[in-house]
């Protein structure tokens, strides 16, 4: 059975973006296929946490080869995408106008419980659960269509 959303569901405002690709551009250094984030739709400072969602499309560069046929979105990329959202929270959140590099140091917890492909909306949350001086930790999950689709532990490192 998994968690309890980090956020309910329905308290996130899909249409409100708060940062669309641009402005996460603006943050995060990812360009062309590695931008994995499409808009960022929850920042709450006072809470620590983040929510923001991805588009999957039929078009990307991975759905020719990952599972011909049955195009799955790759875990793999669930994971980069929700360390890409840990990291604008870090930067507009957490460390606002930090100077240096944040970027993924670990992975703990991982479990993938649904399949998504191509046409879903991807929406992720996370929020802080540990500071360090130079790495945070933080509790990720992903949904579509409100079923839990991913969850993990992300760690990032100031390099």
């Amino acid at each position: 059975m998994p968690p309890k959303p980090i956020l309910p569901l329905e308290s996130i405002d899909l249409e409100s973006v708060i940062l669309d690709r641009a402005g996460i551009r603006e943050v995060n250094a990812h360009r062309h296929e590695m931008e994995q984030i499409d808009a960022i739709v929850l920042m709450d400072p006072e809470r620590q946490m983040i929510a923001g969602w991805r588009d999957v499309r039929d078009d990307e560069f991975w759905v020719r080869g990952h599972i011909p046929g049955r195009p799955i979105f790759p875990g793999v990329l669930m994971i980069e995408a929700t360390a890409q959202m840990c990291s604008v929270m870090y930067y507009q959140v957490l460390q606002p106008g930090a100077d240096h590099f944040f970027g993924f140091g670990g992975l703990d917890a991982v479990k993938f419980r649904g399949s998504v492909v191509p046409g879903d909306r991807i929406v992720f949350m996370a929020r802080s659960i540990e500071r360090r001086s130079r790495r945070w930790r933080f509790g990720a999950q992903a949904f579509v269509e409100g079923r839990m689709v991913f969850e993990a532990e992300i760690t990032g490192m100031t390099v």
